[in-house]
């Protein structure tokens, strides 16, 4: 009986240290504003907007992140999120239920190797060197969508040493069409990024290219690259980056251009930030050039709530189709500024995460 009780009770501590080794943590960001925009499309052919919107700052999303350790400084990991409008309740994505990750994979002290749906090096690189922080509306990737990127079907590794962080990534397919037998080109995507931090100042670069989604289009490809810098002098923080982009494959209204930016965040208090930054692409092929100038004013009412104000003017020059918050799409739907029209846009909201 003696031994029965010494067997259960060392059963029992076992257990709880397994249990206590792993962990699965719910996490998401609330995020829902009004937004007023001018010269959208309507039937009279431009029209002022007040709409509500989901996913100004941040895009509104739930999620799943579990670890287990596995013992010598190896770990499991998987992380699952999906996106919210909470504007309708709706998901963001109506046939994923997590089209913003889904991987799992293993972490140790030489970096994490993951394999599934996940952000590309272009995106976690670009993300630190836009002054806005890739905010959903207003910022770096409303002038290359493709800079906030996610990948199906998707090996990749990342890596920090010391102040230097690897990142790459392969795709088997993209778009997740699936992988085509006997043409491993179709829909295939790569990406390698290299970022430096020192103290105050931050450098890094990537390269992403992916090619068409059929075999018809396998050998038409998309083909980034990216440097930007930042740089802290006390409550200011300055940034400066430059996007070169030559493809085919359609995911912009022009074959070849180049998009530079620049902006400041400043913290006037510990509870008060304001963000300035202007977005300039030159497109190659046409006088179409457009110009994005962003104002923000961010306030922490706790660590986890903050109300917001983002203000935005797309300056369109050579009948270019740029609204603050993108392009107009290829298809013409949806479309965001009547072409060549300029367009104002503002948002005030309330973000929570939890």
């Amino acid at each position: 009986m003696k031994i029965c009780r010494i067997a259960a009770a060392t059963l029992g501590m076992v257990a709880g240290t397994a249990f206590a080794q792993s962990s699965v943590t719910l996490y998401g960001v609330a995020d829902a504003g009004i937004e007023y925009l001018n010269n959208v499309p309507s039937a009279s052919g431009g029209s002022n907007q007040v709409r509500m919107t989901s996913g100004n700052m941040s895009t509104s999303r739930w999620g799943l992140r579990g670890v287990e350790d596995l013992g010598g400084g190896l770990q499991a990991v998987f992380d699952l999120e999906s996106g919210i409008s909470f504007d309708t309740g709706a998901q963001n994505n109506s046939t994923r239920l997590f089209d913003r990750g889904a991987f799992v994979g293993l972490r140790s002290k030489y970096g994490t190797l993951t394999l599934g749906r996940q952000t590309t090096p272009m995106y976690d690189t670009a993300i630190q060197l836009d002054p806005m922080g890739f905010a959903p509306r207003y910022s770096l990737f409303k002038s290359d969508d493709v800079l906030a990127g996610r990948a199906d079907n998707a090996i990749k590794y990342r890596g920090s040493f010391g102040g230097l962080t690897a990142s790459g990534l392969y795709s088997f397919s993209r778009t997740g069409g699936g992988e085509v037998p006997g043409n491993f080109k179709v829909d295939r995507n790569l990406g390698v990024s290299l970022m430096y931090e020192s103290g105050a100042f931050a450098v890094g670069a990537v390269y992403d290219q992916f090619e068409g989604t059929t075999v018809a289009t396998a050998n038409q490809r998309d083909r980034r690259a990216l440097v930007g810098a930042s740089y802290a002098i006390g409550p200011a923080k300055a940034f400066i980056g430059y996007r070169w982009y030559n493809g085919n494959v359609g995911t912009l209204p022009t074959n070849r251009s180049n998009l530079y930016w620049a902006g400041l965040r400043y913290s006037l208090t510990p509870a008060l930030t304001l963000v300035g930054a202007a977005y300039y692409t030159d497109t190659r092929d046409s006088n179409a050039d457009p110009f994005l100038f962003v104002a923000s004013a961010d306030y922490a009412l706790s660590k986890r709530t903050d109300v917001y104000m983002n203000v935005g003017y797309a300056l369109n020059r050579g009948n270019s189709q740029l609204g603050v918050n993108g392009f107009n799409s290829s298809t013409g739907v949806p479309n965001n500024v009547v072409p060549g029209k300029d367009q104002t846009g503002a948002v005030i909201g309330v973000r929570h995460r939890f």
